[in-house]
């Protein structure tokens, strides 16, 4: 199979929770773990399924006019035509089985598991099948990192920070003469083009108050000149073209000037503090031989800025899933948006990524980390320690 998914591994999980199978539904791409397993989107347009046993073959349910479009990975395809026709496949490839693991999340509580409709759910249930999340086995088979992948993302998140560097030095070459957020998202570009990297969005650019808002982006109609005495945050993500590469994800801050005003310092050391003691809880349970869930990390974190003052400004989950979508299926550290019960295991990567945003500046240092199933916790990313001067 070509992308990160490991058959042999999911029937292993499946096996071992003794569920009898994984069931994955598509409709017109609306669930990227089908193409994750499949190994990459193809282009169909009908309803697809497809039944992962706990040992055997997997087997496709498709319509006529898709099937030949998977056809080359070798498994067996049950080919349908009108509803009716549809209906009874998919009895017949559910048929002998009670529970199986679809990608369904009760109540939504972990939306990024959640990708199959409610009414594609029903239909399995009608057919007497007990269906539950498939949260963790999609975690185990398919978001851990091969060998690898690993290899590329340490790549791209060793790249991903030395660029960011780049880009406040060149900002500094340029403060009098002038330069603007946008300008520099665009030397960000150039950046990564020179090194073969690609992202589908971004990078942030942002300054003073535009660095409250996460996700600001500037444009070519919406840009702040960077002056003397700005706050200038830069957030950036990229992988390598090759294919099934993953993320590398980082944030820095820096200040326009030689002397940082006291507030500026005051939030960089509370995220600092909460992004490093988030390392080390990752790092003494991994000691201790203790497992832990996203959202412990989390509540960690949103504790310690808590505990400075500034919890109310703390306003998105403390990290994301990395994997080769910059926001993966993998667990994340997650107490506040959801609340991620699934394990922190060895193969999977995430950033961790406190935050504190006052209305005038914002403050995020973003961090990768990779669960090293011999080495435990292991931060990927060169570490910002200190506010960068411009």
């Amino acid at each position: 199979m070509a992308g990160s998914f490991v058959l042999e591994e999911a029937q292993t999980f499946l096996r071992d929770k003794q569920l009898d199978g994984w069931l994955l539904a598509d409709f017109q791409h609306n669930n990227p773990i089908f193409w994750e397993v499949v190994g990459g989107r193809r282009h169909t347009t009908r309803r697809a399924f497809l039944l992962i046993p706990p040992a055997g073959v997997p087997r496709f349910l498709l319509h006529m006019i898709d099937a030949e479009r998977l056809r080359d990975l070798g498994w067996p395809i049950d080919v349908y035509l009108s509803r009716s026709d549809q209906e009874a496949g998919l009895r017949a490839l559910v048929s002998g089985r009670q529970r199986l693991a679809m990608e369904y999340s009760p109540a939504c509580s972990l939306p990024v598991v959640s990708r199959v409709d409610a009414g594609t759910i029903e239909e399995v249930r009608s057919l007497g099948i007990d269906v539950v999340s498939s949260g963790d086995v999609l975690q185990y088979a398919v978001a851990r990192w091969s060998p690898t992948q690993r290899q590329t993302h340490e790549f791209a998140a060793t790249a991903v920070v030395q660029i960011a560097n780049e880009a406040y030095r060149w900002i500094g070459e340029r403060i009098g003469t002038g330069v603007t957020e946008f300008e520099t998202r665009a030397f960000i570009r150039d950046q990564f083009a020179a090194r073969d990297l690609w992202t589908e969005e971004g990078p942030d650019v942002a300054i003073n108050a535009h660095s409250s808002d996460p996700h600001y982006q500037p444009t070519a109609d919406v840009s702040s000149r960077i002056v003397a005495g700005d706050w200038v945050l830069i957030d950036l993500w990229a992988k390598q073209r090759q294919p099934n590469s993953i993320y590398g994800d980082t944030t820095w801050v820096g200040y326009v000037g030689r002397e940082v005003p006291l507030l500026y310092q005051r939030v960089f050391d509370s995220v600092q503090r909460a992004r490093d003691g988030a390392v080390r809880l990752l790092e003494e349970a991994w000691r201790q031989g203790r497992e832990l869930e996203g959202w412990q990390v989390d509540e960690a974190a949103r504790q310690q800025i808590a505990a400075d003052g500034y919890g109310k400004f703390f306003t998105h989950r403390l990290g994301h899933s990395l994997g080769e979508a910059i926001h993966s299926s993998g667990v994340n550290l997650d107490g506040f948006e959801t609340r991620d019960t699934r394990k922190i295991i060895p193969g999977v990567g995430f950033s961790v990524e406190p935050g504190i945003y006052l209305p005038e500046f914002g403050v995020r240092l973003e961090i990768d980390v990779y669960v090293d199933p011999d080495g435990g916790p292991r931060i990927t990313t060169p570490v910002q320690n200190e506010i960068v001067r411009i």
